[in-house]
């Protein structure tokens, strides 16, 4: 097959060159030139012509907004109940996921776990290893108890073929693992490169959408945990999910950022056993630590997840420090935190400038809602004052500059959560507050910080 001719072009003025040079010779700028195939057909200027667009292509045919049937998206369950929550309810007939995550997070584990699931339930299934042969791939599958699995194995990195190998087999879903191996013969720079990772993402998208095969494809991560290579690549995709959580740990928690046919930010959450991963039904679980007896500087809040709402326990410590106190935050915005004790110092009258503030979010869960700042606030005054919160007691709401308690969404559903696990007190925004009492739960609404201070004093 003769390869199009290549061209190189300028990321920052557009400028092609026939060939790559370190410096762009239209603007000067260094390192900016990136291989694309040369489209097919008329020159550059073709444009120009006296017929403008109408010489180029016909006409297409449109209509209103309003005379298109809406249809629901058919899903088909991947057979994990985590994952599908994670997907809106499972795999969508030519939708294009992406995967990431740190190197030995889980990503292929749980992917091999559904493919086979998929296989099981007469869903043909091909899984696409670019990093491993095939006997690792078997020598996994037999540690996770699924060496019996009917999942077609094709150990393959050009995308030419593995587009030949898909046309042939006719599966419903392909696994790519990953897509930062693969690369098209159309190109010459090496796999991995901006050029080839967004080349092959798009062949594979442009499959998906004209045969209807669900397309699975994993990415690698920087150093920073964001999906490597270029941007587009999340934006050609349907479906971005991130793998979390420490290696060290047996949780891991999968969230969606992107999903066309879902709701974003939801999480599945799972556990890391020697069959490979298992959902989590009661994820609150993990996310309470079990003190025998309550401790000082511990308060439990209710985020919201997606559609879920879960209970996960904030732990502060405050300790004298030298000249310059430290402020160091895990699973919460550091910067947030500085904002929440310069309020809890005007505004409740809670000074810690020459203590060392440390605040944790248990479980490794990462919490980016306002509405953990009452919970935040709370327990760095009980670790300050060596006062334990009482059992069963929690808070929620987001706090302003001028010391107002703002409501937090969904409050009705973290509230029933928190009562469903057995939780007694709860200190709440007003605009929180049920007009039906809950079973079980004394509600206390406030409306400053101020307001929650003199609660917790009362009931502690």
């Amino acid at each position: 097959m003769a390869k199009d001719k290549t061209t190189f072009t300028c990321t920052e003025c557009g400028g092609t060159s026939p060939r790559w040079l370190g410096k762009c010779p239209s603007c000067g700028a260094w390192n900016t030139l990136i291989e694309q195939v040369a489209e097919a057909g008329p020159g550059k200027n073709r444009l120009s012509a006296p017929q403008g667009y109408a010489g180029l292509a016909h006409a297409q045919p449109v209509m209103p907004l309003a005379a298109i049937e809406a249809q629901d998206v058919a899903r088909t369950p991947s057979g994990i109940e985590e994952l599908d929550r994670v997907l809106g309810g499972g795999i969508v007939e030519g939708g294009v996921v992406l995967i990431g995550g740190d190197p030995g997070i889980g990503k292929s584990t749980l992917l091999l776990q559904a493919m086979d699931a998929l296989q099981r339930a007469g869903l043909p299934a091909l899984y696409v290893t670019g990093e491993e042969s095939g006997a690792q791939v078997a020598l996994r599958s037999r540690r996770l108890g699924i060496d019996g699995s009917q999942v077609q194995l094709l150990a393959e990195i050009q995308l030419e073929k593995i587009l030949a190998t898909v046309d042939a087999t006719q599966p419903a879903v392909v696994v790519i693992d990953s897509i930062q191996t693969t690369y098209s013969d159309q190109l010459t720079s090496a796999p991995g490169s901006v050029a080839q990772v967004r080349e092959c993402a798009a062949h594979l998208t442009r499959m998906a959408k004209g045969t209807g095969i669900a397309v699975i494809l994993v990415g690698h991560v920087t150093k920073e945990g964001a999906l490597a290579g270029p941007r587009v690549l999340e934006h050609m995709v349907d479906t971005v999910l991130y793998f979390e959580g420490d290696t060290h740990s047996q949780f891991r928690l999968v969230r969606a950022i992107k999903n066309r046919f879902g709701a974003v930010n939801e999480i599945g959450v799972f556990a890391m056993t020697e069959k490979g991963l298992k959902g989590v039904s009661n994820p609150s679980a993990i996310f309470l630590s079990q003190h025998s007896e309550p401790v000082p500087g511990s308060c439990v809040m209710v985020t919201l997840e997606g559609t879920r709402p879960m209970l996960v326990e904030i732990q502060a410590l405050v300790d004298s420090g030298g000249p310059s106190p430290r402020r160091l935050s895990v699973g919460l915005d550091k910067d947030r935190l500085a904002m929440l004790l310069a309020v809890l110092h005007r505004h409740a009258g809670v000074a810690c400038m020459d203590q060392d503030v440390f605040v944790n979010a248990v479980g490794g869960v990462r919490i980016s809602e306002p509405a953990a700042d009452l919970a935040v606030m709370l327990a760095i005054t009980s670790s300050l004052r060596g006062k334990a919160l009482p059992r069963g007691f929690l808070a929620f709401g987001e706090v302003g500059l001028a010391g107002e308690v703002r409501p937090a969404p969904r409050g009705q559903e973290r509230l029933k959560e928190a009562a469903k696990l057995g939780f007694s007190v709860a200190v709440v925004p007003k605009a929180n507050a049920p007009k039906k009492p809950i079973e079980g739960l004394t509600i206390h609404a406030v409306e400053r910080v101020e307001e929650a201070m003199n609660v917790v004093r009362g009931i502690g």
